[in-house]
């Protein structure tokens, strides 16, 4: 996708793939033949500009078709840039500035509750977004609320758009932070996906719980390695870069080179 519309954010999905594999295939109560069931699990993709991570799984499971991708970034695609409910089936949360999509988890696991629904909400952040502070107000609000139907997980890939987190803006002991706010938080192999299974059984009683998934951008791409930590937006800065591009990918995937 990001590759043929030559415009994306190509390691911010690949550092989050595995954690929507674990929670598509296994984690969540999702039913892909009927996407809009009303006592589904909700998933909020507040880091929404990795956008082909969900289209991905997607199409992995059926509700999206290999022309829909194919439409990637264009005019009119369900497809977008970033995640949007109104284009999009099979998506929950309109993404646009970072920071907002766990108080709109919040806010979905208390109508869960309202509704005396066992649906649960999971919110997917990016380790740069939660330099937000509307992301503390809203663990501040879940855990006053103990709303145990409310899963985070934070993609700790250590870069944001500006370059590696400890350059931009370090902010320390992430887990120990969440654990002052009265969260429950553990840490995992965000490319483990049996690991993303245990998670979900951890015991969090009037808690919510907050997964730390350390993860690698470029994790199936070596060859983008190069461009850590400018891996959030990627573009090829010249043919003979593209075409190098397409066949070393190609070549670690085991499939043909792309034709453009």
């Amino acid at each position: 996708m990001v590759y043929k519309a030559q415009s994306g954010h190509p390691g911010g999905s690949l550092s989050c793939i595995d954690i929507l594999v674990g929670l598509y295939r296994s984690a969540m109560r999702f039913d892909p033949k009927n996407p809009g069931w009303e006592d589904r699990d909700r998933f909020v993709m507040s880091k929404g500009h990795a956008s082909p991570a969900v289209y991905s799984i997607l199409r992995d499971v059926g509700v999206l078709e290999d022309s829909d991708l194919d439409g990637f970034r264009s005019l009119g695609s369900v497809c977008q840039g970033h995640v949007d409910r109104k284009w999009t089936e099979g998506v929950d949360f309109s993404a646009g500035s970072l920071g907002m999509g766990l108080s709109f988890g919040l806010g979905s696991a208390l109508a869960a509750r309202l509704d005396v629904s066992e649906r649960h909400t999971w919110v997917l952040l990016g380790d740069g977004e939660i330099q937000e502070g509307q992301i503390w107000e809203a663990l501040q609000v879940s855990v006053y609320y103990k709303l145990d139907n409310l899963w985070a997980i934070v993609d700790v890939n250590e870069q944001q758009v500006d370059g590696a987190m400890s350059d931009v803006l370090d902010i320390g002991n992430i887990q120990k932070k969440i654990n002052s706010f009265g969260a429950k938080c553990i840490e995992i192999d965000g490319h483990d996906i049996e690991a993303m299974r245990q998670a979900k059984k951890e015991k969090h009683k009037d808690q919510p719980l907050i997964i730390l998934a350390r993860t690698s951008p470029y994790k199936g791409m070596e060859y983008l390695k190069k461009r850590f930590p400018r891996l959030h937006y990627v573009r090829f800065k010249s043919e003979e870069e593209r075409n190098k591009m397409n066949i070393e990918i190609s070549k670690e995937l085991g499939i043909e080179p792309i034709e453009y």
